[in-house]
């Protein structure tokens, strides 16, 4: 039978890191004088959640907010410093913050990892109801709670991302992205397509939240067949999707095909062995898989946002030029840079709702020197860049379970949630920028 690629580090041997000293040593080696800069915030800002437990949302793509912005996500666990395993659950929920941010937990899951949950999120313009990852029996599912009555329907696959109006979502194979991008898929399931370059059977579907249905919309082999600005296929590389978004309408998603020249399917590892890093280029299709296009052949893509229905704002390196944040629109080679001198590192950026839409929500890795992670707003008609806030970001936050603030907007776009460490375990914060939007 096969194993998960935990599941196999465990029997072969293979020493999980637990304690938090021993993260620090593992995946800061070099860094052990390394002193973070002092937190500042720029604009007012307070913790929703707190210890002894530790609290974080996510993926910066996914709706934390319900409309109204009074209950806000979360998910709970109590230990970090190491990759989760199939054995490891947290607890979901959500902050009241009309209560005292009363903790307020609505279910439990076993298919989450440190960069995205469980994609726990509010489904539909109403907000009433909230989805999440799990696993159950001998496959991942999606369990959808609604707001009014408490009841918990179960889906046949987990959830990656959701349309708009909450009538479906995609699903992709969080099996295959834990082999071959740790820290994104979810442990405890193996991968029956291991030993296949881009299989046939793995791919995208399209999932109907309401019933359940689900139809498998664009494989990996599909995909594959798609040639490269070589002319190269690359049949022997280990082909896989991640990072899914839905436009704004709901007509046409857009998705990473990445892969990497060199993976072991026996040891389902890539460590070690030469070359082993991923490609990446962005395929934007229509919501059954049809008028695939590649929006960014540059082997490039990174962090992305929609824009509108037309345009995908990304950090990437086109062909002859630098690397940073650029619009490309679809089904076009129309490319325009974006903030070069004010957002000249990578970050997860996201476009504030109307009336701010002229807004960019942005943020940085941890600092070489302050070793701080920096929020900010960017104003694109004025090119004014306004950070919130330097949060500490300590070297044991590394690697697979490093804690980025992935900044999330309110509905109204003037409240930004982050995740941040600098205070003795991952914790939620809010900050108001209100007085920041309209000083324009």
């Amino acid at each position: 039978m096969p194993l998960s690629r935990r599941q196999f580090q465990q029997l072969a041997g293979t020493t999980l890191v637990t304690g938090m000293n021993s993260v620090w040593l593992q995946d800061a080696a070099g860094a052990g004088d390394e002193l973070t800069g002092p937190l500042e915030t720029f604009v007012p800002t307070r913790a929703i959640t707190r210890g002894p437990a530790n609290h974080w949302f996510g993926y910066y793509d996914k709706r934390e907010f319900d409309p109204t912005g009074r209950y806000v996500l979360a998910n709970e666990t109590t230990f970090e410093g190491r990759p989760p395993t199939g054995k490891d659950s947290i607890k979901v929920g959500y902050v009241d913050t009309e209560q005292g941010d009363k903790w307020c937990p609505i279910g439990t899951s076993h298919a989450w990892g440190w960069q995205q949950g469980c994609m726990l999120q509010w489904v539909g313009e109403k907000g009433d109801h909230i989805l999440w990852n799990d696993r159950q029996g001998d496959r991942f599912v999606c369990r959808v709670r609604s707001m009014s009555d408490g009841k918990v329907r179960t889906l046949s696959r987990p959830i990656y991302t959701v349309s708009s109006d909450g009538t479906f979502g995609l699903s992709v194979d969080f099996r295959r992205i834990d082999n071959l991008r740790p820290g994104y898929g979810y442990d405890g399931l193996a991968d029956p397509h291991v030993s296949e370059h881009a299989p046939s059977e793995s791919g995208i579907w399209r999932v109907d939240l309401e019933t359940g249905e689900d139809q498998l919309i664009m494989s990996l082999a599909d995909v594959a067949a798609i040639a490269w600005p070589d002319g190269n296929r690359y049949p022997e590389a280990w082909h896989y999707f991640n990072h899914l978004l839905i436009n704004p309408s709901g007509n046409r998603f857009t998705v990473l095909h990445r892969y990497r020249p060199a993976f072991d399917p026996i040891t389902l590892s890539f460590k070690g062995i030469a070359n082993h890093g991923f490609v990446t280029r962005m395929i934007t299709a229509n919501l059954d898989g049809s008028e695939c296009y590649v929006l960014d052949p540059s082997g490039h893509t990174s962090h992305f946002i929609w824009k509108n229905d037309e345009e995908v704002t990304m950090w990437t390196r086109p062909k002859g030029s630098v690397s940073g944040f650029y619009t490309l629109k679809d089904r076009s080679r129309e490319v325009v840079p974006v903030g070069h001198e004010k957002m000249p590192t990578n970050g997860h950026n996201t476009y504030l709702p109307a009336p701010y839409g002229d807004w960019i929500l942005n943020d940085t890795y941890p600092d070489r020197k302050t070793s701080r992670q920096t929020v900010f707003l960017f104003h694109v008609p004025s090119g004014q860049r306004f950070d919130l806030g330097h949060f500490p970001s300590p070297a044991a936050y590394r690697g697979e379970w490093r804690c980025d603030t992935h900044p999330r907007f309110s509905d109204d776009g003037t409240t930004v949630a982050i995740d941040s460490p600098h205070d003795g375990g991952r914790q939620i914060y809010l900050m108001d920028v209100r007085n920041v939007l309209n000083s324009i």
